[in-house]
């Protein structure tokens, strides 16, 4: 698929050399970036707190949204407590560097995002994750008693695939361990509400931090890493998180203020994710769960035939720019039920 260069936002439909198109891609997955009633509330609360806020949060003078964002999220997410940074790639690396130095052994899931994966250590590609876990059990026990760090996912988004950790338990029964785990496309679609799947994997056996982006569900130019309350303290000390320049206030107080509308979101993708899941299940070229609102396919040609009918969905090389290409069908809350019903006919007859 060549690229296609717009000069306005992203929406349920783009228009294209004239042609407007529906777009099943990206990554808003609620849809809240292009909603009317979220971006009335940004205009306000951008107006109230100002377009950026570059001061250090251990400056003298504070906003308060800051500290109530993270005490909010994090209570709702199951942590005892969050910290807040610019952009998730951030708060990766906050996070894996609150860990890594204690750790014997780090042990990286092939598909781990880059942002979580510590400087000169390297994702398992060689297995898939099933793979790799399994790697991981058997590492575990024929090694004595260390400490290890587990990096991964909640979800890989390329293939489409929710990632379970109730295997951790196991390897904690004789190891010291910590996980750190990826919520960059959890937050707004998977685990508890919005708020991601650090409730689902906590366990007193082990140490569990969770970094992400929330710009990508939830739509906020920010990231956040919650944990407990000695590990988060321990990150909010460090020249990484005094010396950067926060999110944007405006954006998190207007999810503070807007969080009813993100949960009837959240219902609505439910709804898309299950009927999209159920109309194609007859179609073996498509892979991906009903819990998660992107779908693999496999036919390449199919790429260009669904542009010809007005579909646009995702397509570019991955991980490399030699890598071959990963074609995907993104539901957003944006999308509307005709939406759904007219896809579904093009993929029927493709499938065909």
């Amino acid at each position: 698929m060549k690229n296609h260069y717009l000069n306005s936002a992203i929406n349920r439909t783009i228009t294209i050399q004239g042609k407007e198109c529906l777009y099943f891609s990206g990554t808003s997955y609620l849809g809240i970036a292009q909603d009317k009633t979220f971006l009335n509330a940004l205009s306000d609360n951008l107006f109230l707190l100002g377009a950026n806020h570059g001061q250090s949060r251990i400056n003298n003078i504070r906003l308060e949204i800051f500290d109530e964002f993270e005490d909010y999220f994090s209570s709702k997410a199951g942590a005892e407590s969050a910290a807040v940074f610019s952009s998730g790639y951030l708060a990766g690396i906050a996070a894996w560097k609150s860990m890594h130095k204690e750790a014997d052994e780090i042990w990286i899931a092939p598909d781990a995002h880059s942002a979580v994966v510590p400087d000169n250590y390297f994702q398992s590609i060689q297995f898939n994750f099933i793979q790799w876990k399994n790697q991981c059990l058997e590492q575990s026990e024929a090694l004595p008693p260390r400490e290890i760090l587990l990096i991964g996912n909640a979800v890989d988004p390329f293939l489409c695939e929710i990632h379970s950790y109730d295997w951790v338990k196991k390897i904690a029964q004789k190891h010291k361990v910590s996980l750190l785990i990826d919520d960059s496309h959890a937050f707004g679609t998977l685990g508890n509400s919005i708020y991601g799947t650090y409730r689902q994997w906590l366990d007193p056996s082990f140490t569990l931090l969770v970094s992400g982006s929330l710009g990508k569900g939830l739509s906020l130019p920010a990231g956040i890493v919650l944990g407990g309350g000695a590990q988060i303290y321990k990150i909010k000390t460090t020249p990484l998180f005094g010396g950067a320049s926060p999110g944007s206030p405006a954006h998190l107080k207007t999810f503070l203020d807007t969080e009813e509308l993100y949960l009837k979101k959240k219902d609505w993708l439910q709804d898309a994710c299950r009927i999209f899941a159920q109309e194609t299940a007859n179609i073996s070229q498509i892979l991906g769960s009903s819990y998660f609102p992107a779908f693999a396919y496999t036919d390449p040609t199919w790429l260009a035939e669904l542009e010809k009918a007005g579909i646009i969905t995702s397509s570019f090389p991955y991980p490399t720019p030699e890598s071959p290409s990963i074609n995907r069908i993104v539901i957003s809350a944006f999308h509307e039920p005709e939406d759904l019903k007219y896809l579904n006919q093009l993929l029927q007859d493709l499938s065909r």
